[in-house]
């Protein structure tokens, strides 16, 4: 159940994300889930790890409103580095 979560969460930060940079139309389902997932990923290492930010523990934790934010943050942040790789447009 909680790789079910996982998508759906990781689908639900990657289309906000691409939603605020853009990129909507040249992304998929599968793109959305991925930088989703891998956003939330990057938030909770960045901002939970490295800055120490007590919520950002929540990234990547299930399906709870700050995960989702954290998420989105972390999303838009892959989706700006993928931008300036010219990855994305």
């Amino acid at each position: 159940m909680s790789w079910i979560i996982t998508i759906l969460v990781g689908a639900l930060c990657g289309w906000l994300a691409s939603m605020i940079m853009n990129t909507n139309q040249q992304q998929g389902a599968v793109a959305n889930i991925l930088i989703g997932i891998v956003g939330a990923l990057l938030a909770q290492w960045v901002f939970a790890n490295l800055l120490h930010i007590g919520g950002a523990n929540a990234a990547g934790n299930g399906f709870s409103f700050w995960s989702i934010v954290w998420g989105v943050v972390g999303s838009v942040i892959l989706i700006a580095i993928l931008k300036a790789l010219k990855v994305l447009r």
